[in-house]
């Protein structure tokens, strides 16, 4: 759902970015509140997670993929949907700038779609979800995986809004199409956010909220991004995804190539050229490793008020 440069019009790319940096600089000052050093290498692994499981694009109907978002996942495991917001954001920046992925000029309406609303829907179901289920920690996988799914539905429809406003494409059939195919790949963001979950309460508690003081290491948890970065990655599916797909059956899809900011950057499309697969295996790694870097060193910086 990374809209292009040449999607969206100047006064909605400015407006949205607005939004964004409003959102991200309240994030950074509520997350002093909820979010305390003890808690930097959860972030820090956390959105080098992200970043790698973005890469893995899975097949859904109608020769269209879809690819984690995350925003929930991240708002449950960081117990905070500010310090989630600032997880997203990291990832959808360093895809920007390091490997191209989302336009510059739209990276403000990225943002927004995928970590402020994605991210608040899914923190804010989940938790009217637990509630109905009683509260019971048991069903916290069941209650965040259906609201992932929904999440992206929502964030898609504040896409496709965004694409009417500018311009793009006519509401009333955008909303619908990109509502249809993100519905299908909401079902596959639940599946796993929800099983995410479940794996980490029984076999990696200490990296979910309240459990910090017993964080038993670094080393499973970073051999597996790794592995998704640079190994999983290769076995994405090629097929486009779910707002590329949505451009090219309403005829929009070339206006990405019309008007593209281009980033002087060797990793461009998660590639290194004459690399082949190695190439794409290396750029998982570095995004990742700069993903855990970034976000290790925003939370050494938030100094929370309760220290």
């Amino acid at each position: 759902m990374h809209i292009p440069d040449g999607f969206i019009s100047v006064p909605v790319a400015g407006a949205t970015s607005l939004a964004s940096a409003a959102a991200l600089f309240i994030a950074f000052g509520r997350s002093e509140e909820a979010f305390g050093i003890r808690r930097a290498p959860i972030l820090g692994l956390t959105t080098a997670f992200i970043f790698a499981a973005q890469m893995i694009n899975f097949p859904v109907a109608g020769g269209t993929s879809g690819h984690l978002l995350g925003g929930t996942l991240a708002a449950i495991i960081l117990g905070s949907p500010w310090a989630g917001m600032l997880c997203i954001a990291t990832v959808l920046i360093i895809q920007a700038v390091l490997f191209a992925d989302g336009g510059i000029t739209a990276l403000g309406a990225n943002i927004l779609n995928m970590a402020v609303v994605g991210v608040w829907t899914g923190w804010i179901l989940t938790q009217t979800l637990q509630r109905l289920f009683g509260g019971s920690k048991a069903r916290l996988p069941l209650a965040a995986g259906i609201a992932a799914g929904f999440s992206v539905v929502v964030a898609a429809v504040a896409c496709a809004i965004e694409l009417a406003l500018s311009g793009t494409a006519p509401v009333n059939i955008v909303l619908p199409t990109m509502t249809g195919v993100h519905i299908l790949i909401g079902i596959g963001e639940g599946v796993i956010t929800g099983s995410v979950l479940t794996y980490l309460a029984t076999a990696r508690p200490d990296l979910l909220p309240g459990e910090e003081e017993k964080f038993r290491g670094w080393l499973v948890p970073i051999v597996s991004i790794f592995l998704v970065a640079g190994a999983l990655s290769l076995m994405a599916s090629g097929w486009p995804d779910g707002l590329e797909k949505v451009a090219e059956n309403l005829g929009f899809i070339n206006l990405a190539e019309n008007v593209r900011v281009i980033v002087p950057t060797p990793l461009a499309d998660y590639e290194i050229q004459g690399l082949g697969q190695i190439g794409t295996s290396i750029a998982g790694l570095v995004g990742a490793t700069a993903c855990f870097v970034v976000a290790f060193g925003i939370a050494k910086v938030i100094k929370p008020k309760n220290a």
